[in-house]
């Protein structure tokens, strides 16, 4: 297969998503993936360019060694607000060029004004077009008169696609609610790579490298800090209860928009309890869950993380690691009682949560045992599989119209 697919994020600075590990893994099984893209963080660079010429990067591999994926980055002008229309000219030009020069047999969508444009363009050279939801896209989009214009793009690319993929029950549900023809859509779960992330896997160097003791209790969060977290609330009751909470160490792997508060809120209050890791190459990440006790997701219930479930959650299970979790629906609904996750009401009730569960080794043990059961046949090989039949029975339906 020839597969096309955009989005409006950066492919080479941002994840590994779910889009990274399954065209990594295609391309390793033969097929040609090129991915268009957006580098989402040039408002945070301050360059000082306006204007970004056009890029290829052949051969990109951010997962599995010898995959081949080639990214090809439009040009753009770098100004607030014209930067989404200078989207619509370049990511048009492009997306009719790689349809003309590389004669892709699908088109897949992650994104939203650009995987509009290639819907519609794949729609007048009917070419089959899927588009893949991972989140609630526009509910990530900051001002909320975007926000409408981004959510109605959304839904007219949902009812307009041949098949929409999402990654669990819950987004399913949003996509139906978005207007998405619920006969045309498919669950692909995340998927974990379980030579990776094992509960084998040691932690040591880790610990040492932190100056983490024996008897102290790591609690992780790795990925992006969003400001809606969690890690905010979390990181002020561990300051006001260290003296209660005193062998708990919160263990922080990422960057994003709380970074520099985390930050502030570790030299303000002196907190050495808190360490703050910064981005971790994705080969170095199962050593950090490897090193803790407990993983963490204590986000806020908002419109962003109520339908999704993040790749991170597989990855702190397949570890044998239990995660304590605000109460989420998509979370909820995906995993239930018993998995080896526990619910709280409030972001800064996981370290009361941890402390109750490090008091006892029985309870830890018993939902340790929990998790790695749960997620072992959800192996990005199988996930791979089912994608790349999905997309081939999408490739033979369109012939058989033609």
């Amino acid at each position: 297969m020839r597969i096309l697919v955009v989005q409006e994020s950066d492919w080479l600075s941002r994840g590994p998503h779910q889009q990274h590990h399954l065209m990594e893994k295609l391309a390793l099984r033969g097929h040609e993936v090129r991915v268009i893209d957006y580098e989402i963080t040039w408002r945070a660079q301050r360059r000082g360019e306006l204007y970004s010429r056009r890029k290829v990067f052949e051969k990109v591999s951010k997962i599995y060694r010898g995959a081949s994926v080639t990214v090809i980055r439009p040009a753009i002008l770098k100004l607030l607000h014209i930067d989404y229309l200078s989207i619509m000219l370049s990511h048009t030009r492009e997306i009719a060029r790689q349809i003309k020069e590389f004669k892709p047999d699908i088109l897949v969508g992650f994104g939203i004004l650009n995987t509009h444009i290639a819907m519609r363009l794949a729609k007048e050279r009917k070419i089959p077009f899927a588009y893949y939801l991972i989140d609630a896209l526009h509910t990530l989009i900051p001002s909320e008169s975007y926000q409408l214009i981004a959510k109605a793009i959304e839904r007219k690319t949902l009812q307009g696609a041949d098949r929409v993929i999402v990654i669990n029950e819950e987004l399913r549900n949003y996509g139906i609610n978005m207007g998405a023809n619920s006969n045309s859509m498919s669950v692909i779960r995340a998927g974990i790579d379980p030579e990776r992330f094992s509960p084998q896997t040691s932690g040591q160097r880790v610990r040492r490298l932190y100056g983490i003791k024996e008897r102290e209790v790591v609690l992780l969060f790795m990925g992006w800090l969003y400001d809606f977290s969690g890690l905010r609330e979390v990181a002020l009751e561990l300051a006001e209860a260290r003296a209660k909470l005193a062998n708990i160490r919160l263990l922080v792997v990422g960057e994003g928009d709380l970074l520099a508060e985390l930050n502030k809120i570790k030299e303000t209050h002196n907190l050495e309890q808190l360490i703050l890791a910064g981005r971790q190459p994705y080969n170095k990440i199962p050593a950090f869950v490897a090193a803790s006790d407990i993983c963490l997701l204590p986000a806020h219930d908002n419109s962003v993380m109520r339908n999704i479930v993040p790749i991170k959650m597989y990855e702190y299970l397949a570890c044998g690691k239990p995660v304590i979790c605000t109460k989420l629906p998509g979370i909820m609904k995906e995993f239930g009682a018993g998995s080896g996750v526990i619910y709280v009401d409030r972001p800064a009730d996981v370290l009361w949560k941890a402390a109750e569960l490090t008091n006892s080794s029985k309870d830890l043990d018993q939902y340790a045992s929990q998790t790695r059961r749960l997620v072992e046949r959800f192996s990005w090989e199988k996930i791979a599989d089912e994608f790349e039949t999905l997309l081939e029975t999408m490739i033979a339906n369109q012939q058989s119209f033609l």
